[in-house]
């Protein structure tokens, strides 16, 4: 792979949802009161790419979309526009091919089989790809267990005899069954306590090195993200209005939407703070504002915002920006 091409790269990927109509709505259609189909935006025209063993932080409020597209990336929903490219090429999701992109779940008890032993669980999917031979299970199993700090004899319990951190660990397992390349990792630590949180992310830290693995590791916590990512990329109703290096970005925000995420983390050095949130909600993905998303919470909000939506411009080297005051 030539050095200049991206291991993952998105090109003004969009998904979008319509709803279909419940029954009272079905009923109302055939007496002539046909209610309008409605579109959920989730995720609109996003671009930015990932170079590999980078690992990309991806933040947000909850329903900003960024959920919905960890799921695009992974396979899970198939982008309503743009381009998914892997390595340049586009990413082949046909089934029986080996998945170069695994996805780790926020809730792994629930992304378990509560009646299938965990060893079971973590190979299933290596032997339905033709990976290893059933024959190979159980040692394979045991030696995930082992490689996520798990002792090998726990091939043989089921999901409820674990603790979260635990099952955390076997999430990870199941993902790295496959010996994929990128991991989608979907606020893989917000259910665990402080404590726990950090010793999954000093796993995935050292199964990057050991692994040679890159990561997008979405989560709302930017106090996480500014642990284990490398750059940042912020997305705010659908679609992306920062992106920068790690420390670039916390120490310089740009957009009154990354300003106003980043004084509400909690620091040593800032004691007595009042902290205020965000004015106003989220609006809806069924009705995005106009121009800029932000523009009905932003501070700085001119008419213009609320006419045209700003591209993403760049104010220095790796660090992008879309908002109409850099104009």
């Amino acid at each position: 792979m030539s050095v200049s091409v991206p291991l993952l790269d998105l090109r003004k990927v969009s998904k979008r949802f319509t709803t279909s109509p419940d029954l009272i709505e079905r009923v109302a259609a055939k007496f002539g009161f046909a209610a309008a189909a409605q579109t959920v935006h989730a995720v609109d025209q996003v671009s930015f790419s990932i170079a590999a063993g980078e690992v990309i932080g991806l933040v947000g409020e909850s329903g900003c979309g960024k959920s919905t597209l960890g799921r695009v990336i992974a396979g899970l929903h198939k982008a309503t526009e743009g381009e998914v490219l892997f390595e340049g090429q586009p990413l082949n999701y046909a089934p029986g091919v080996r998945p170069t992109i695994q996805m780790i779940f926020q809730d792994p008890f629930a992304s378990l089989n509560p009646r299938k032993r965990v060893g079971d669980a973590i190979v299933e999917a290596p032997i339905a790809h033709g990976l290893i031979a059933a024959s190979q299970a159980k040692e394979q199993a045991a030696q995930l267990l082992e490689q996520v700090g798990l002792d090998a004899s726990y091939v043989r319990r089921f999901p409820h005899q674990f603790s979260g951190g635990q099952r955390a660990r076997i999430g990870i397992a199941r993902a790295l069954a496959v010996q994929p390349t990128l991991l989608v990792c979907d606020e893989a630590v917000a259910a665990l306590d402080v404590s726990i949180q950090a010793q999954v992310l000093n796993l995935f830290m050292d199964l990057r090195e050991r692994l040679s693995l890159t990561y997008l590791f979405i989560s709302h916590d930017l106090g996480v993200v500014r642990h284990i990512a490398d750059r940042v990329v912020v997305m705010y109703l659908g679609r992306v209005v920062e992106i920068g290096q790690t420390n670039e970005l916390h120490d310089h925000p740009n957009h009154p939407y990354t300003q106003a995420l980043l004084a509400e983390v909690p620091r040593l050095d800032r004691r007595n703070i009042d902290y205020t949130p965000i004015k106003g909600e989220i609006p809806s993905p069924l009705s995005p504002p106009t121009g800029c998303h932000f523009h009905p919470r932003c501070p700085h909000a001119k008419p213009v915002c609320a006419e045209q939506a700003p591209p993403l411009r760049e104010l220095s080297n790796g660090h992008w920006s879309a908002c109409h005051l850099n104009a």
